[in-house]
C-alpha cells in the first residue's frame, strides 16, 4: 500500500491536511474516482435507465447493469441476486417485510443478538409482533461476543430465521458467521447477515459463507450515500413478494391483476439509484485495487498502536480491547461521551459518540453510550497520535471539574 498516494486520492484529506478522520464506521470518505463516476453520469448522461430507446438511455442502462455485475463479483454472487436499495437498513427491512411477514408463522423462532444495529433486530421484532413469533437473543460472553456454544444454546428445530451482524459496529468483533450459518441450515433456518461493517474491511464471499441474505451500504465502502445492496439467494428472491409497487418492477398490469418482473427488478420499484450504483461499483473496483487483505491488516495495526497508547492513559474505560478489526469503543470515567467528542472536534479529530444505533449493546455495557474511533486504510500514524493526544486533552480538561 502506497499510503501517500492513497491519501491523495481523497479530496477531503487533500483539502484538510490536519484532519484525523476516525468516524469510518459511520461513513467512509470518497475518492476522486467515485466522485468522477457519479459526476460523469450526471453530466454526460443524466437520463433514466431501462425505459428509453434512445442512445443516452441505452448507455446509462449499460453502466447501471455493469455496476450490478461489478458488485456481484465483489462478493462472489450472481447478477440476479443483487438488489439495489437505499442502504443496509432498507435491505434488512426488505427481507423482514417480504420474507418475514409472509413465511414466518405463530410460534416460529427468530434468533438475533444484543450486538445488532437497530436495523438488524428491530424489523424482526416487528415480524414477531405481527406474526406472533418468538424472538430469542444469543447470550453474549463476558467480552460481549457471540460464540458458537451460546448460539447452540438458543437454536432449536423451531428456529426459522437467524439475523446477525458479521462485524459489530460498536465492539468491532467478528461473528463466527460461517459456522453459525451451517448450524442454522441444519435445522432449516435461513440466515440474514448484516455486512455493513464487514464488506468494506474484509473479503466477504457469499458462496463460501452460504448465507441466504447479506446487506451492506455504499457509504461505508467509499461509495455514495443513498445506495445499498441486498444479496439474496435466487431461490429465495424468486418466492418473495415485492413490498413496493410501481414503475419498472411490473410486468403486466390490468384493472384486476398484476404480475412482476423477475428478481432483482421486482424489488426495485421506480427510478433506480442510478448514479449511486455506478459510484458504488467504482468504489468496489478501487477497494479491490488496494486489496481487502491489505486493508484488514493495516487497519488492525493502526488500531493496535492506538490501543497500546490508550491503555497508558489513566481513567479510560476500553470496552473491546480484544477487537479483531479497526474499531475502539471507550469512555473517559465520569465524562459523557458527547462532551468528550466535542473536545476532539476542536483539534480536527473526527470521532463518533453515542449509542451508535445499537442501544442493546450499550445497555449490556451498562453505559449510555461510548466514544468510538474507527480506522480505515487512508488513516496514518499521525491520526493515531492526534487521537491519543485528544483523549489525553479531553481527560485533563474534564478532570478540572
Amino acid at each position: 500500500m502506497n499510503l501517500d498516494k492513497i491519501r491523495q486520492d481523497f479530496p477531503v484529506l487533500r483539502d484538510n491536511p490536519n484532519l484525523a478522520y476516525l468516524d469510518n464506521a459511520a461513513m467512509a470518505l470518497k475518492p476522486d474516482c467515485v466522485i468522477k463516476a457519479v459526476n460523469d453520469y450526471n453530466s454526460k448522461l443524466g437520463v433514466n435507465v431501462h425505459r428509453g430507446v434512445y442512445k443516452l438511455s441505452y448507455e446509462a442502462t449499460e453502466l447501471y447493469e455493469q455496476a450490478r455485475n461489478t458488485i456481484a463479483k465483489f462478493i462472489n454472487s450472481s447478477f440476479e441476486e443483487i438488489v439495489f436499495t437505499r442502504g443496509a437498513s432498507q435491505s434488512l427491512n426488505l427481507v423482514a417485510s417480504s420474507y418475514g411477514l409472509n413465511f414466518i408463522n405463530e410460534g416460529d423462532e427468530i434468533i438475533t443478538s444484543e450486538l445488532e444495529h437497530h436495523s438488524s433486530h428491530m424489523p424482526w421484532n416487528n415480524v414477531c409482533n405481527v406474526r406472533k413469533a418468538v424472538i430469542k437473543y444469543v447470550p453474549l460472553n463476558s467480552e460481549g461476543r457471540i460464540t458458537i456454544e451460546a448460539f447452540k444454546s438458543v437454536l432449536t428445530n423451531k428456529t426459522k430465521v437467524v439475523a446477525l451482524t458479521y462485524v459489530s459496529n460498536v465492539m468491532g468483533y467478528i461473528t463466527p458467521i460461517k459456522e453459525i450459518i451451517k448450524l442454522a441450515h441444519e435445522v432449516g433456518a435461513i440466515v440474514i447477515v448484516d455486512g455493513a461493517q464487514a464488506v468494506p474491511h474484509m473479503k466477504v464471499d457469499v458462496k463460501d459463507l452460504d448465507c441466504d441474505f447479506l446487506a451492506f451500504s455504499g457509504h461505508k465502502l467509499c461509495g455514495p450515500t443513498g445506495i445499498g445492496v441486498l444479496y439474496g439467494k435466487k431461490e429465495l428472491l424468486d418466492k418473495m413478494p415485492p413490498i413496493e409497487f410501481g414503475g419498472d418492477m411490473a410486468d403486466t398490469v390490468t384493472k384486476d391483476s398484476m404480475t412482476f418482473k423477475m428478481p432483482p427488478y421486482k424489488f426495485e420499484a421506480g427510478t433506480p439509484i442510478i448514479a449511486g450504483a455506478i459510484g458504488l461499483a467504482k468504489a468496489c473496483e478501487y477497494i479491490e485495487s488496494i486489496g481487502l487483505d491489505n486493508i484488514s491488516k493495516y487497519e488492525y495495526m493502526l488500531k493496535e498502536e492506538a490501543l497500546k497508547r490508550l491503555k497508558e492513559i489513566p481513567d479510560i474505560i476500553i470496552y473491546n480491547p480484544s477487537c479483531e478489526t479497526g474499531i475502539i469503543s471507550f469512555n473517559i470515567k465520569g465524562v459523557h461521551p458527547h462532551d468528550a467528542a466535542s473536545v476532539f472536534d476542536k483539534d480536527d479529530v473526527c470521532i463518533r459518540a453515542g449509542h451508535h444505533c445499537a442501544q442493546l449493546i450499550t445497555s449490556w455495557l451498562n453505559t449510555i453510550g461510548t466514544v468510538r474511533a474507527s480506522f480505515y486504510f487512508y488513516n496514518n500514524m499521525n491520526d493515531v497520535i492526534k487521537f491519543v493526544e485528544g483523549v489525553k486533552e479531553a481527560r485533563d480538561f474534564f478532570s478540572m471539574f
